[in-house]
């Protein structure tokens, strides 16, 4: 059973520049990824601005990007994230949502995302608001399809902790109020799930009245924490078996656009050979075909250190001679391993906070 497979561009700090933006799309569409969602956390007039009108040049960027994406045959989505509108769906909210959509519109895009999630959440009735919100835009828009994304999107508890504690049978709420051809997304037992049960998704597509739509959170590697690692390996985690309790699954790579590619296409693989997968073959074949088989060669043996080990565990000498190995490299994914030796992808609990 094949599953529709795509990129979303939804990781705090430095978002991708759109000529890497269009690289990835060209370099995966070949290998069914069809769908993109453009939704930076660093996009403020998406997320906190979201009220304040694109600029003309970020909207003609966009435009381009558009075109790019209907040329490799790819949808193009863009996700909404109105910051806290729950709280206050008035006229004036309203007039200035309808705006933004106009401008979404005028792009064309195949896919529209509105996303609540990283905003407190602690609302009795916040299933019934969402569902409002949600609606409206839906007779609005001129997108082919909806994705929401609730305030609570996976069982994790760390949510409750830091965006308030999820009103009870909050997912059931959202799912019996949404209508059914709006799809529902979630990262599974955890904000970064380490595997998708067929099991699992089958109680969640009970709760969620639907088939979820993974919003999968590796490669990812934003935050203080991951931003100290490059996540290169294969995709473990997520058997074949799982097509048919999902509706899509769409990867949120690492801050590294090149080198995301790498895990990327060992998750079409996985799919593809189903039973007959191996990760560990499904890796070097994944980084032969990214980078070459001399710097797959230089990334296989470092693994270890860049994948496991991380920034805060390398001493200088080993940065040091690891910076030389891989700028000795004429490849842009050699460059954003140096990149991150430098500390270029550092991103700091502030910029979790204010994006």
């Amino acid at each position: 059973m094949t599953v529709e497979l795509g990129i979303i561009e939804g990781f705090f700090g430095r978002p991708y520049s759109w000529i890497e933006r269009a690289d990835m799309v060209r370099a995966l569409a070949p290998h069914g990824y069809g769908f993109y969602l453009y939704a930076p956390k660093a996009d403020g007039y998406l997320r906190r601005r979201w009220r304040e009108p694109y600029p003309e040049a970020d909207l003609e960027a966009l435009s381009a990007f558009a075109r790019t994406c209907r040329d490799a045959g790819v949808r193009l989505g863009v996700g909404l994230s109105p910051y806290e509108l729950f709280r206050g769906f008035d006229g004036p909210a309203k007039d200035l949502l309808a705006a933004k959509l106009a401008q979404l519109d005028s792009l064309g895009i195949a896919d529209l995302g509105v996303f609540f999630d990283d905003m407190k959440g602690d609302l009795p009735e916040l299933a019934a608001r969402q569902v409002e919100i949600v609606h409206w835009i839906a007779a609005r828009t001129s997108a082919q399809r909806l994705i929401a994304c609730p305030s609570y999107y996976t069982d994790d508890p760390v949510l409750d902790r830091v965006f308030g504690q999820r009103p009870a049978n909050y997912l059931e709420d959202l799912g019996a109020g949404l209508d059914a051809g709006i799809e529902i997304m979630w990262t599974g037992e955890e904000v970064c799930s380490r595997e998708f049960s067929p099991g699992h998704l089958a109680r969640v597509s009970d709760q969620m009245r639907r088939k979820p739509f993974l919003w999968d959170n590796y490669p990812v590697n934003d935050g203080p924490r991951m931003s100290q690692h490059l996540h290169l390996r294969a995709f473990t985690g997520r058997p074949g078996a799982i097509a048919e309790h999902i509706s899509g699954h769409a990867v949120n790579p690492a801050s590294q656009a090149v080198l995301s590619r790498i895990p990327a296409l060992t998750l079409a693989e996985s799919y593809a050979k189903g039973a007959d997968y191996q990760y560990g073959a499904a890796f070097r074949r994944a980084a032969d075909a990214v980078l070459g088989s001399a710097l797959a060669d230089a990334v296989e043996r470092t693994l270890l250190l860049i994948e496991d080990t991380g920034l805060k565990g390398l001493d200088e000498d080993r940065k040091t001679r690891l910076r030389a190995r891989f700028a000795a490299f004429d490849h842009p994914a050699a460059r954003e391993i140096v990149a991150w030796l430098d500390g270029a992808f550092d991103l700091g609990a502030e910029e979790l906070q204010t994006q």
